[in-house]
C-alpha cells in the first residue's frame, strides 16, 4: 500500500521531464518541512546502505509526522554516497525533477536489495528512475555528466572534513550528531534538545 502512495506521489508531481536538471538543479538543497522551521536536520545519507533503508521506512515517518509536519523541524537530505551502484543512484535521483525526489529515494531504499545486488545495477536503476519522469536516453546522460559526480564526490569529502561524517546514516541536529539508524527516541532527544535551546 505504502509503494502504491509513492507512485501516486510521483505521478502527481508531473508529467515526465523532457531531459535532465541542470547542475545548478541537481545541487540545490533538497528537503522536508518548513524552510523557517527552527531545528534542522541534516541526513548523511547512501541509497544503498541498509540502515539508512530501515531509518526511511521505519523512524522517518514519525518523524515527520510530529517534527516536520508540524513545523518544528526540517531535513535536509545529504548525499554520502558509498560505491559505485548508489553513486549511480544518487545522481540519478538528482537528475530527476525536484518534486519527485523524496518519492524517487524511497523506492530506491524500498528496492534497494534488488538494485544494488543485481548484475546489472543500472538496468535496475533505469527502471526505477522511469517513475520519477526520467528515461533510459535520461539516465545515461545524468550519468555522464561529469560535473554532478564530481559535485557529489566533493559534497560528501567536505562532509566527512568539516563534519566528522564517516558513516551512514549521520545526522547533524543542531550541532550535535546522532549517527546510525537510532530509534525514533533517540532522534526525539535530540530534537527537543535543540528547540530547547532555541526558545532560549
Amino acid at each position: 500500500m505504502v509503494v502504491y502512495a509513492i507512485l501516486a506521489f510521483l505521478a502527481w508531481a508531473g508529467p515526465a521531464a523532457a531531459g535532465i536538471a541542470s547542475l545548478q538543479d541537481a545541487l540545490a538543497e533538497r528537503a522536508m518541512g518548513r524552510q523557517d522551521a527552527p531545528v534542522t536536520i541534516v541526513e548523511h545519507s547512501s541509497l544503498g546502505c541498509p540502515h539508512c533503508a530501515s531509518f526511511h521506512a521505519d523512524t522517518l515517518p514519525r518523524i515527520k509526522a510530529e517534527y516536520l509536519d508540524t513545523g518544528k523541524a526540517r531535513l535536509v537530505f545529504s548525499d554520502f554516497p558509498l560505491g559505485g551502484p548508489a553513486l549511480a543512484a544518487a545522481m540519478v535521483a538528482r537528475c530527476a525533477p525536484k518534486e519527485s525526489f523524496f518519492g524517487l529515494i524511497e523506492l530506491f531504499f524500498r528496492e534497494q536489495e534488488r538494485w544494488s545486488r543485481s548484475r546489472e545495477p543500472i538496468k535496475e536503476i533505469e527502471r526505477i528512475a522511469r517513475f520519477g519522469g526520467l528515461s533510459e536516453k535520461d539516465v545515461q546522460a545524468c550519468l555522464d555528466f561529469q560535473p554532478l559526480l564530481a559535485g557529489l564526490r566533493e559534497r560528501a569529502e567536505n562532509a566527512s572534513r568539516l563534519h566528522g561524517v564517516n558513516s551512514t546514516p549521520t545526522f547533524q541536529i543542531e550541532g550535535g550528531l546522532v549517527i546510525g539508524a537510532q530509534p525514533f527516541e533517540a532522534f526525539r532527544d535530540a530534537i527537543e534538545a535543540a528547540l530547547r535551546k532555541k526558545a532560549k
